[in-house]
C-alpha cells in the first residue's frame, strides 16, 4: 500500500481557506464592511464605466423628470443626471476620508509620540491641542474654510486640523501608558537611546488603536464634507460631491425628494461600511494589544 503523494500547494491552498472561514466567523463586521467599501471604492474608480454621462452638463429642458430607465436617479432643477452626479460624488468624499484619515494620523502619531515622552513639549503642544478641541469639528472646519478659498483640498486640510488633536491625545495615552512598562525601563537600563525605544517598543504599540481610530476619522471626514457642502461652505457648488447635490435639492424636497434620497442614501451606506470596518478591526486588534502590553 503507497502513501498519497504530497502536494504541498494544495495543503497550502486548504489551510488558507480554513484560515479565510475563521476570520469571516469570528469577524464578519469585517467582512460586511470590507466589502460594502469595496463596492463603494469601485464605483469611485470606474464611475466614467458605469453607464454615466457628463455629472455637470446641463439640459434645462429634461429638469426634474422623475426616476425611469432612462434616469435612473432622475434630474435635478437643471436638467442633470443625479444617477452621474451621485456615483462621481463618490470620488470627493472618499478621497476627503482617506485623505484626512492619513495625515490626521500622520501628524497625530508624531505630536503623541513627542509629547509622551518629553514633558515640556506636552505642557504647551497639549494645552493647544486641548484648545483646538473645546471648539466643535464643523465650526473650527468652516471657521478655517472662511479663511481660503472653497476648494476639495482645503477641506481635507480644514477637517485634519480638527481631527489631529483627537489622534495626539490618543497615541499620549498609550505612550504614557507604555514608557512605565518593564521593557522599556530594561532598554533604558541598558543604554537605549529615547529615539530607539521610540521606533522599537513604543511606536508599535500604537498601530493597532491608530488603524481603528483612522477608521473612525475616515466615516467622521465625510460626514463633515458633506456638511461642509452643504452649508455652502465645503467643495465648490459646481463639483459633485454628495453635499453638494443634497444642498441643492433640500429647496425642491417636496416636490423631487429623490435628489436628496439617493445622495443620503449613498453617504449611509459609506459611513456605515467603514464603521463596521472600524469595529470589526477594534475587536481583532485589540486583544493583540492586549498581549503585548
Amino acid at each position: 500500500m503507497t502513501a498519497a503523494p504530497f502536494d504541498e500547494a494544495a495543503d497550502l491552498a486548504a489551510l488558507q481557506r480554513v484560515a479565510w472561514r475563521d476570520a469571516v466567523r469570528r469577524h464578519p463586521t469585517v467582512v460586511v464592511g470590507g466589502a460594502l467599501l469595496v463596492l463603494m471604492v469601485a464605483m469611485a474608480v470606474f464611475a466614467p464605466y458605469l453607464g454615466t454621462v457628463d455629472p455637470q452638463a446641463l439640459s434645462p429642458i429634461r429638469r426634474l423628470r422623475p426616476p425611469s430607465a432612462q434616469y435612473w436617479f432622475g434630474t435635478d432643477m437643471l436638467g442633470r443626471d443625479v444617477y452621474s452626479r451621485v456615483v462621481f460624488g463618490a470620488r470627493i468624499s472618499l478621497l476627503v476620508g482617506l485623505g484626512v484619515a492619513f495625515f490626521s494620523t500622520a501628524f497625530g502619531l508624531a505630536i503623541g509620540l513627542v509629547a509622551g515622552f518629553n514633558r515640556s513639549v506636552d505642557a504647551v503642544v497639549m494645552r493647544i491641542m486641548d484648545g483646538l478641541m473645546a471648539i466643535p469639528a464643523v465650526l473650527l472646519a468652516i471657521a478655517l474654510m472662511a479663511l481660503t478659498k472653497a476648494s476639495v483640498e482645503n477641506v481635507i486640510l480644514a477637517v485634519t486640523v480638527s481631527e489631529v488633536p483627537r489622534v495626539s491625545r490618543l497615541v499620549r495615552g498609550v505612550v504614557l501608558s507604555l514608557r512605565e512598562q518593564p521593557f522599556v525601563e530594561a532598554a533604558r537600563a541598558t543604554g537605549t537611546r529615547g529615539a530607539r525605544i521610540v521606533m522599537r517598543h513604543v511606536l508599535p504599540n500604537t498601530i493597532a488603536p491608530l488603524i481603528v481610530q483612522g477608521t473612525y476619522i475616515c466615516a467622521s471626514a465625510i460626514i463633515t464634507e458633506a456638511i461642509l457642502s452643504f452649508l455652502g461652505a465645503g467643495t465648490p457648488p459646481n463639483i459633485p460631491s454628495w453635499g453638494n447635490i443634497m444642498a441643492e435639492g433640500r429647496s425642491l424636497f417636496q416636490v423631487a425628494a429623490y435628489i436628496i434620497l439617493f445622495p443620503g442614501l449613498f453617504l449611509s451606506m459609506t459611513v456605515l461600511a467603514v464603521n463596521l470596518v472600524g469595529d470589526g478591526l477594534r475587536d481583532a486588534l485589540d486583544p493583540r494589544l492586549a498581549r503585548r502590553m
